[in-house]
């Protein structure tokens, strides 16, 4: 996508620092003020929690215990690779990054050959998550200003005028096995306890631990289709509805669904596909120097990761800060009428079914300004974008051998000509 658009992965997050409202918790509410890397200064305002909640201040033993807690397990994982040492690939890392700033996009599939960095590039992603509130104990992190992704617990609590303990944590992510059953995914309803004590006892599963997280799928495209069904259909509803012997429990699962797999094992149908947001085509580096630089990168990381990830640790924060900001920043970002015709005009005469590549389009151009640090999309953005939002809905022809992302970025050029 670089060399077709004229457009780097490290150009379009080239900027420079400037502050920009982030919030973070006290206990008398909430309070603003971080340095970014984009190009535009926001002034915070206080704003006061929808819900009564009662915060718990980190000065507390029982924050302190729960800090001690957070590192000593981060202390004890499995060292990931640094988003930031990753070398090429820009039209994955950046679809990744776009859902990230706006989950609405819908999420990434991810196609391309073995071996190349599909799965360390989605688990490098860790990092950079942003932290966002969560009511603590929780099993769906519930958000406790939004309704709409709480649990049945909380939202209850919040009824009866209950204070709520919230806790900042980092965004999840969950990774579901290929072999996964479908009770352990969307999680079971104990009969037994319901009869004999009446009481709803449901034990949550993986879609319950990924909401207002990502849930990544590698080789999708091997799931079981039904699962897949099941995947798609709570990711564009934000609810997972579990049924037994007449006893139906539903809980958020609001997720970014992140799929990865390899075309010569087969293809995900037209129709689920097109459920994905976005569509990341990854290839093989060719390049001789790029390998290189590749296969030393790696030994450096496998011989001494902690001091390979301390390298980087400056241009990882850099990145977060980015993300944070972008987030935050999201809802200023416009999109003249003008443009949003013309991406229109490009689905139309694509013949690509249904509005879900148009709305996809207008999303992501959005998300990549408010990475740049502009409140204004341009022509630019959406040429960076819009292969990746519609490629994977274009109808297939068998004869035909030209790659999906050049026919949609020539009907591109031809149109905002």
């Amino acid at each position: 996508m670089a060399t077709i658009l004229g457009t780097s992965f490290s150009a379009i997050l080239a900027s420079k620092p400037f502050s920009i409202p982030s919030p973070s918790l006290t206990s008398s509410g909430l309070s603003f003020g971080r340095k970014y890397y984009g190009g535009i200064g926001l002034v915070g305002k206080k704003r006061r929690p929808q819900f009564h909640v009662a915060v718990a201040s980190v000065a507390t033993d029982i924050g302190s215990v729960e800090e001690a807690q957070k590192a000593a397990a981060k202390e004890s994982q499995r060292p990931v690779y640094p988003f930031a040492a990753i070398v090429g690939q820009d039209e994955m890392k950046l679809c990744l990054l776009l859902n990230v700033i706006d989950p609405k996009i819908g999420g990434v599939m991810i196609m391309g050959d073995r071996g190349t960095g599909k799965s360390t590039t989605v688990r490098s992603l860790v990092d950079l998550l942003p932290e966002i509130k969560v009511v603590a104990g929780d099993p769906y992190n519930s958000d406790p200003e939004d309704p709409e992704s709480m649990g049945i617990e909380v939202r209850e609590s919040v009824v009866k005028g209950k204070d709520l303990t919230v806790v900042l944590t980092k965004i999840n992510m969950v990774d579901l096995p290929l072999g996964a059953t479908e009770d352990r995914v969307c999680g079971t309803i104990d009969i037994e306890k319901a009869l004999t004590e009446g009481v709803k006892a449901f034990e949550p599963g993986l879609l319950a631990k990924a909401n207002r997280g990502i849930l990544y799928v590698d080789e999708v495209n091997l799931l079981d289709d039904h699962l897949v069904d099941v995947l798609l259909d709570s990711a564009a509803s934000g609810w997972n509805t579990v049924e037994r012997e007449g006893i139906s429990i539903s809980h958020p699962a609001r997720f970014i669904l992140i799929g990865s797999g390899n075309p010569e094992e087969g293809e995900l149908r037209p129709q689920l596909l097109d459920r994905f947001g976005m569509h990341a085509q990854v290839g093989t580096v060719r390049d001789a120097e790029l390998r290189v630089k590749i296969v030393e990168e790696r030994a450096r990381f496998d011989k001494n990761p902690k001091e390979f990830r301390e390298s980087y640790k400056a241009e990882q924060e850099k990145l977060q800060q980015q993300i944070s900001s972008a987030r935050s920043f999201l809802s200023s970002v416009q999109i003249d009428h003008d443009l949003k015709v013309k991406i229109s005009k490009v689905c139309a005469e694509l013949n690509v079914d249904g509005l879900r590549g148009d709305i996809v389009t207008n999303r992501a151009a959005k998300a990549l300004a408010a990475l740049k640090g502009r409140d204004q999309v341009t022509a630019e953005d959406i040429a960076t974008v819009i292969p990746n939002c519609l490629r994977h809905r274009l109808r297939k022809d068998p004869l035909e051998s030209i790659d999906s992302g050049l026919l949609v970025s020539e009907k591109f050029y031809e149109v905002f000509s």
